[in-house]
C-alpha cells in the first residue's frame, strides 16, 4: 500500500466510500468489528460500526463537500482512523461491566504515524491527519475548560498552531453525528460554540497571532501574558535540541549545520561512562545535564543532540533549558524505516534493530508550541 492507494480512498463528491477497500487499507482496523463500547455513549455498538458511520457522516457535510481536495483526504483518513487503537486500549471493569478506551486518541495518532509513515505519506499530510486524531474529542468539552483546566480561549489558541481547527471541528462533528448517544444535541452545540470562539480568536483556520515567538512559547507553558503583547526575553543560552530516532541523521545534520558548537549528547555520555545503551541511564542523564548546565550558567550556545522522541523527555529537556531562560530551536529528523534500520545496522552501536522498533511506540513528533522555533528537517 503506497500513498497514492491511500488517496483513492476518499471519495470522489457523490461517490459512496469503499470500506472494504480500506480494511485492506489498514488491516488493524479488522479488529475494530470486536471491540465493544460503552453503550450510553455508542448505542450503535461496535468500534467497526461507529467508525463506518463517522466517515458517512462526513462526506454528508456541506463544510467538508466545500473543502480542498487535499483537506478531503486529510480529514477522511482521520475519521478512518480517530478510533484505531480503541481496541488496543479497552479496558472492561469486572464489577459493573463498564467499557472504557482511556489513550486511545494519543495512541491511535502513534499508530496511524507508523501506517502512514510506511505507506510513504508525505509528511506535512501524515503530521495533519495524526494530529488530528490526537486531539479528536477536545472541541466536545473545550467550553468547559476541561482540558487540562485550560480556558476555551487558551485551547483554541494552542491547537490553532499544531493544526487546521477547521478540520478538526469538521472530524468532531463527523464522530458526533456517527453514534447514538443521549447528549448528541448537546455535544453538537458545544462543537459549534468552540468554531465561534476560534472565529473571535481569528484563528479558524490559520494560527493564532502573537507578538512573537518568546511570548508563543511562554504563554503555551503557562505564562500570564497577552497573545498581543510582547514578553520581555532575559538573556540566555541560544539552544538547538536534536528530536528524531536513532540513526535519522542527527549527528550529521549537527556536523554540517553548527561544527563550532559545543554539543551535549546521551551518545556521548555513555561513552565516557563506558555504559550500553539502557545500562544505568540515569548516570548518563546525569553527566549531560551536569555538561548542559554549566554552558547554561555561561549562557553560551549549545546543541543538545539526544532522541528526543516522546513529548515526555522533551519537557524535561526542555523544562530545564526554559528555567535558565534558553532561546531553543527544535530540530526534528526522519527517515523512511528500511533507510533507518540499515544505518542503525552499520553504526557502532549497543542499540539493536529490534529496540529501536520498540521505540516506534512512544513516537510524539515536537509541536510547533514547544519552542520558539521548531524546524522539520525532513
Amino acid at each position: 500500500m503506497n500513498y497514492e492507494h491511500l488517496r483513492a480512498l476518499t471519495p470522489a463528491p457523490g461517490q459512496q466510500p469503499d470500506f472494504a477497500a480500506c480494511l485492506a487499507a489498514f488491516p488493524a482496523l479488522e479488529l475494530a468489528k470486536t471491540t465493544p463500547q460503552d453503550p450510553r455513549y455508542h448505542g450503535e455498538g461496535d468500534v467497526w460500526t461507529h467508525t463506518q458511520m463517522v466517515v458517512e457522516a462526513l462526506l454528508a457535510l456541506p463544510q467538508y463537500r466545500q473543502a480542498s481536495r487535499g483537506d478531503q483526504e486529510i480529514v477522511f483518513l482521520a475519521a478512518l482512523l480517530h478510533d484505531v487503537a480503541k481496541h488496543s486500549t479497552t479496558v472492561i471493569d469486572p464489577v459493573t461491566g463498564a467499557i472504557g478506551q482511556p489513550g486511545h486518541s494519543r495512541k491511535g495518532a502513534i499508530d496511524a504515524r507508523i501506517a502512514l509513515w510506511d505507506a510513504g505519506v508525505p509528511f506535512a499530510v501524515r503530521e495533519a491527519i495524526c494530529r488530528l486524531i490526537s486531539v479528536h474529542q477536545v472541541p466536545f468539552y473545550a467550553l468547559a475548560g476541561s482540558r487540562r483546566g485550560k480556558s476555551a480561549e487558551f485551547i483554541v489558541r494552542e491547537l490553532s498552531w499544531q493544526l487546521d481547527i477547521r478540520l478538526l471541528a469538521m472530524l468532531a462533528e463527523a464522530d458526533m453525528r456517527g453514534r447514538v448517544c443521549a447528549d448528541q444535541g448537546k455535544v453538537l452545540d458545544n462543537i459549534a460554540l468552540f468554531c465561534e470562539v476560534a472565529r473571535d480568536e481569528a484563528c479558524f483556520g490559520q494560527p493564532r497571532r502573537f507578538a512573537d515567538a518568546h511570548t508563543a512559547v511562554s504563554y503555551f507553558r503557562g505564562a500570564q501574558v497577552h497573545p498581543d503583547y510582547a514578553l520581555f526575553q532575559e538573556p540566555g543560552s541560544q539552544v538547538i535540541v536534536m528530536s528524531g530516532l536513532p540513526a535519522s541523521g542527527k549527528n550529521s545534520w549537527v556536523a554540517r549545520h553548527h561544527p563550532d558548537l559545543p554539543v551535549v549528547s546521551f551518545d556521548d555520555a555513555r561513552e565516557a561512562l563506558g555504559l550500553a545503551h539502557g545500562k544505568n541511564e540515569g548516570k548518563v542523564a546525569h553527566l549531560a545535564v551536569d555538561r548542559a548546565k554549566d554552558l547554561l550558567r555561561r549562557r553560551q550556545p549549545f546543541v543538545w543532540n539526544a532522541t528526543n522522541l516522546s513529548e515526555l523527555m522533551r519537557k524535561k529537556t526542555l523544562d530545564l533549558l526554559y528555567s535558565y531562560h534558553a532561546e531553543v530551536e527544535l530540530v526534528y529528523l526522519e527517515q523512511p524505516r528500511a533507510e533507518l534500520l540499515r544505518r542503525n545496522t552499520r553504526r557502532d552501536t549497543s542499540l539493536s534493530n529490534k529496540t529501536l522498533t520498540a521505540m516506534l511506540h512512544r513516537w510524539d513528533l515536537p509541536l510547533p508550541t514547544e519552542a520558539h522555533r521548531v524546524v522539520y528537517a525532513v
